[in-house]
């Protein structure tokens, strides 16, 4: 790609910002997806759909991020909350867990701030009660038992909170019981390991890294880790994950609502929650692509075009690259090629990947560029010879108008969230 940077290129220190926004933007698809839901299926159904899609997807992603950092073969209770640190469920400071081991088989953690109920709690007690109790409870036993299955979580107090000062906002045991019968990994689990998603491989990191940091997680749960703490080499391998992470959280909603609703719904539930998170995720990497030192300069003509086309080239909709065959010209016109590859031949749910290909999202990738320059979109042209579709980035007069999906997920406080904890600790 001309005029941007590719994954490749990223030192240490912006390849643990740009982890951050994975984790964000993996955190946002539900808040587009599930009001999809609520719309055909009301609260209850809403509740059953979440469970199913975050019960199927964290268990699968949490093993493959155990066996990465190295700690696979850890069953203790600091083992499940090094898996919690590393989910798109969690993202670092929006949801901030805070941990405590008081020995291997027993601990606990809290959440010292919650974005997920900041967003609830104003759609009323019903919405709170449905996140943090009727979700909650299943897919944080489904979470931890990836690592243990002989787990078991429980909350000592968790919202409706009586005074919006009361904190921490939810306070959990974590428990291992030798005597207990193993949990079974739930059957939307085994179904995505069976996606070509989960088949791409798990790399095997160096032991080290001239460039500093851990290439591993072989060390004591540290309550307080960032990003900056890993090696370059460790934090590509988890901005890999952590875009995969998304990727089937997005098969495994889409498995969860082919139970419910006819084929046309699924669809166009899908494609909203892409819309959204697409266009919600290009602002907040538009804006940390703007912080950086390497970024467009601004007072080029060029400048807007340019900076579409290092958000495309790094956006988690086109990640990872060995799933989902994305190419991002921008030398001279910004052009977005879609070839055949893993993720639109997947077996597995209905995937980004597959409804990019068949023309059904061409949508996601115009609110994607519109959610970085005001007055530019992407129109549909044809593919190069053996490629399956393409979408030249143009200007438009008068700009278009923001998506409605893009307002829903906006409506999260994890849109213009800003991450405080960056960078190399002081102490």
């Amino acid at each position: 790609m001309a005029h941007g940077k590719t994954i490749e290129d990223l030192d240490r220190w912006d390849l643990a910002g740009l982890a951050r926004e994975y984790l964000m933007a993996g955190h946002l698809i539900d808040r587009v997806a599930m009001p999809q839901v609520i719309g055909h299926l009301g609260t209850a159904g809403m509740v059953d759909v979440a469970v199913e899609e975050w019960s199927a997807a964290s268990p699968v992603y949490t093993d493959r991020i155990r066996r990465l950092l190295g700690f696979s073969h850890e069953r203790d209770v600091a083992a499940m909350f090094k898996g919690m640190q590393f989910d798109v469920g969690a993202p670092h400071e929006y949801l901030d867990f805070r941990y405590s081991v008081e020995g291997a088989e027993r601990g606990g953690f809290h959440l010292d701030r919650c974005g997920a109920l900041l967003d609830v709690e104003p759609m009323g007690e019903e919405y709170v009660r449905a996140v943090c109790h009727d979700v909650e409870d299943p897919t944080f036993a489904a979470t931890l038992c990836a690592s243990n299955p002989q787990a078991r979580v429980w909350p000592i107090h968790r919202p409706p909170r009586a005074s919006r000062e009361d904190h921490p906002h939810c306070e959990w045991v974590v428990e291992i019981d030798p005597e207990l019968e193993p949990a079974e990994l739930p059957v939307g689990a085994e179904r995505l390991r069976s996606s070509r998603l989960h088949g791409l491989v798990v790399p095997l990191l160096p032991l080290d890294d001239p460039g500093g940091g851990w290439c591993d997680y072989r060390h004591p749960l540290d309550p307080d880790l960032r990003m900056e703490d890993f090696s370059a080499v460790a934090l590509r391998a988890l901005c890999r994950e952590f875009c995969l992470q998304a990727h089937l959280l997005v098969l495994a909603f889409s498995a969860a609502l082919r139970k419910r609703l006819d084929p046309r719904a699924v669809v166009d539930a899908v494609v909203a929650a892409q819309i959204g998170t697409a266009g919600v995720v290009a602002q907040r990497l538009a804006r940390w692509v703007g912080s950086r030192n390497w970024a467009v300069d601004p007072e080029s003509e060029q400048a807007p075009e340019r900076l579409v086309a290092q958000v495309l080239e790094l956006h988690p909709m086109f990640a990872p690259r060995d799933y989902i065959d994305v190419w991002v010209d921008g030398d001279g016109e910004t052009v977005v090629v879609l070839g055949d590859c893993a993720a639109t031949e997947e077996v597995v749910g209905l995937g980004w990947g597959a409804l990019l290909a068949d023309g059904q999202a061409d949508a996601a990738v115009a609110a994607a560029v519109e959610g970085v320059a005001n007055g530019f979109t992407a129109v549909t042209v044809e593919a190069p010879f053996g490629r399956r579709r393409a979408w030249r980035i143009e200007a438009v007069d008068p700009p278009a108008e923001e998506r409605p999906e893009v307002t829903l997920a906006r409506f999260s406080t994890g849109a213009d969230f800003e991450f405080v904890r960056v960078g190399k600790r002081l102490a």
